[in-house]
């Protein structure tokens, strides 16, 4: 049996912009990217704090050190700048892997999205 498990989470981060006439995507910073080990086009569930909105898109990196995060495309209808998002990530596995596997969780900070 497979199961889906949390890869990698970046946990309580501020949307910086929201950019409707994108083609799509979540960017996000790519120091923080690399520190959750998500990789460009992976598919994230992004949770809205503010709105309780759930919503799916892909990652693409923003540039390192700027604490950017931008909802692109249509996606940018779902949050509002200042908004608190947790991203996650998830892989299949199977449970035994599952049991032993530990997930990459950045917790960075609330003000301004940075690793410090």
């Amino acid at each position: 049996m497979m199961i889906h498990v949390v890869k990698s989470k970046i946990h309580r981060v501020k949307v910086t912009g929201a950019d409707l006439n994108y083609i799509g995507s979540i960017t996000i910073d790519e120091d923080l990217m690399d520190a959750a080990n998500i990789i460009e086009g992976e598919k994230v569930q992004i949770v809205n704090n503010n709105n309780g909105e759930r919503l799916e898109t892909y990652a693409i990196p923003g540039p390192r050190k700027s604490g950017e995060i931008t909802l692109n495309g249509a996606a940018a209808r779902k949050v509002a700048p200042g908004d608190i998002l947790i991203l996650i990530t998830y892989a299949i596995m199977s449970v035994e892997e599952a049991k032993k596997f530990k997930p990459a969780l950045v917790f960075p900070n609330e003000k301004n999205n940075l690793l410090t």
